[in-house]
């Protein structure tokens, strides 16, 4: 029985794992998605997310802190600016991890992860399935109160019949000319 299994070592030193994790996490900050496999998209989610809790507190300490992890005063900026206002009201799970099937060389698992705030193709399906509901009840009563009386179908084929000339007609018009 192992114990102390707290760290995935994902088969590299530490030192490696350490660098890795840092680039993947500014890659995941400045980009808001990316591509990878599922254990390190789970590595890395136990990595970045203290981070972005770290980044609603704006302080000089905090920055320091967060800069010591990433490395990349870019990502630290955009962490600090436009990520931690969109996660203010989050009490956490900051992240999303989607598998998309096997790598082709190694068939390894692989995954997209990303940042829950910013997927905006989840954000306008469920805006646009609420709204949608709500009008097609609303539509539904005014539709059922305005109901306009239909005419009897045979006066609309005789109307129809009348714009559209006969056999005969167009046998007539052609010899005329």
């Amino acid at each position: 029985m192992r114990h102390n299994r707290k760290v995935n070592h994902l088969s590299r030193t530490s030192a490696h794992r350490k660098a890795m994790l840092s680039n993947m996490a500014s890659s995941l900050i400045l980009h808001k998605r990316i591509n990878t496999t599922v254990a390190k998209a789970k590595a890395l989610r136990i990595y970045v997310e203290p981070l972005i809790t770290k980044s609603k507190n704006d302080t000089t300490h905090s920055r320091r802190v967060v800069f010591s992890y990433l490395q990349n005063k870019y990502a630290v900026t955009e962490l600090f600016r436009e990520v931690s206002q969109k996660v203010a009201d989050r009490p956490g799970g900051y992240t999303r991890i989607l598998k998309t099937g096997t790598r082709l060389g190694d068939n390894a698992d692989m995954c997209i992860i990303e940042l829950v705030d910013y997927n905006t193709n989840y954000v306008k399906e469920s805006a646009g399935k609420t709204e949608a509901k709500r009008t097609r009840r609303g539509g539904s009563r005014a539709k059922k109160e305005e109901t306009p009386v239909v005419e009897s179908p045979k006066s609309a084929t005789s109307e129809v019949n009348s714009e559209i000339p006969s056999e005969g007609e167009i046998s007539e018009e052609k010899i005329s000319e």
